[in-house]
């Protein structure tokens, strides 16, 4: 068995795990064939009722399902690479969720506010939603490298901050829509149809340009931490950083470098967000997302690729509960499923013992007993 494989195996045995554990959860509770079902309905809602396509249903039997599984998982992708890239230098960043949060405001105030063509109002909203992110997490890098604060404190007193700031003052005071006549609005103005996210498969579908962005995302962080001397230095500091200072490697830059930007992908996200689906800073970014991503970074053993995987999994979950209700099942039982997973996960020597275990037991049966020795010249061999 390969390392890399050795690495691989503990996510998705437990993702397989938690699969089995909550089915055998309905099972219980209801019945097999109830629980195969709603499984069913779960796998459809997530890529599609391919069965009912090829059976000449309408293209958005797939497409819309697609569309919103991608959706989700451009979120999970996003926010997990937020926790993943800090884990690489040795900071936990709790704080995902209050710097999507400012990622999301920025992204709906130049969507709404700043006139400029669809080909720079879009990069331009992307941004200021990655540079307040970025902005927001530096505050938790500066406490931990100045003063020694630590990061899982910081950056979860700074969540609440920032949702009492955003939720519970900016967006239903300062800076709220006007309504027109007797209307009530929540949440800030409108983005300008410049602003919005393009859809690629037309009106069909919720797929736009955020899934191939997180992707991009994600493909871009691999080639930054294994391709290049900053990704290499900020791994190194993160395995070692006293050895790290010793080589010569600037490690406060590294550390606050790989903090920024985390807190600009978690950014990011908050855009994707605004400028793809909600079209505006609703009443309360209630999704907890940034949350997600622990998990979605601890799952994909917090490679920027796994990170990627794992967010499509639970995309494709996600996007198919609401379908389980249809059989009376809860539609928050994808997120039992990523629970149970992460807790399985948290018991990765478990699984890595048992792998070790498994491999030795296997090369003993597969290795030949060793031929009896000749016995050496002048040594009396014992008659029975």
């Amino acid at each position: 068995m390969g390392e890399r494989t050795r690495q691989v195996l503990p996510s998705v045995l437990s993702v397989l795990l938690a699969l089995a554990v909550c089915w055998l959860t309905i099972a219980l509770t209801r019945d097999a064939d109830t629980a195969t079902r709603a499984y069913l309905q779960m796998l459809w809602g997530g890529v599609g009722n391919w069965p009912a396509f090829l059976d000449g249903g309408s293209d958005t039997a797939v497409l819309r399902p697609l569309g919103e599984a991608a959706m989700k998982a451009a979120l999970l992708t996003l926010t997990g690479l937020s926790v993943a890239v800090a884990f690489k230098v040795g900071l936990f960043n709790i704080g995902a969720q209050g710097q999507m949060i400012w990622g999301a405001l920025a992204a709906a105030l130049v969507g709404a506010h700043v006139s400029l063509p669809g080909v720079l109002h879009v990069p331009l909203a992307l941004l200021a939603a990655a540079v307040a992110g970025a902005a927001w997490a530096s505050i938790a890098g500066v406490l931990k490298l100045k003063r020694g604060v630590h990061e899982v404190i910081s950056t979860i007193m700074l969540n609440w901050v920032a949702v009492s700031l955003v939720d519970n003052w900016l967006v239903i005071g300062p800076l709220r829509a006007v309504a027109e006549g007797a209307s009530s609005i929540t949440g800030t103005a409108e983005i300008l149809p410049t602003a919005q996210l393009p859809r690629l498969l037309g009106d069909s579908s919720r797929l736009n340009l955020g899934f191939p962005l997180a992707l991009a995302a994600a493909l871009g962080v691999w080639v930054w931490l294994s391709r290049t001397r900053s990704g290499y230095e900020t791994r190194a500091v993160g395995l070692t950083p006293e050895a790290a200072r010793a080589a010569g490697i600037p490690t406060l830059w590294r550390a606050g470098g790989a903090m920024a930007l985390a807190g600009a992908l978690a950014g990011l996200a908050g855009a994707v967000l605004v400028l793809g689906t909600e079209g505006r800073y609703p009443g309360s970014l209630g999704a907890p997302y940034g949350f997600d991503g622990i998990a979605i970074a601890l799952i994909g053993n917090n490679h920027p690729l796994g990170a990627a995987l794992s967010a499509a999994v639970f995309g494709i979950l996600r996007a198919g509960g609401t379908r389980m209700q249809l059989l009376g099942v809860h539609k928050s039982f994808p997120e039992l499923i990523q629970g149970f997973a992460l807790l399985f996960v948290a018991g990765r020597m478990v699984w890595l013992a048992l792998l070790d275990r498994r491999q030795k037991r296997a090369l003993a049966q597969a290795q030949p007993p060793a031929p009896p020795q000749a016995p050496q010249a002048g040594v009396e061999v014992p008659r029975a």
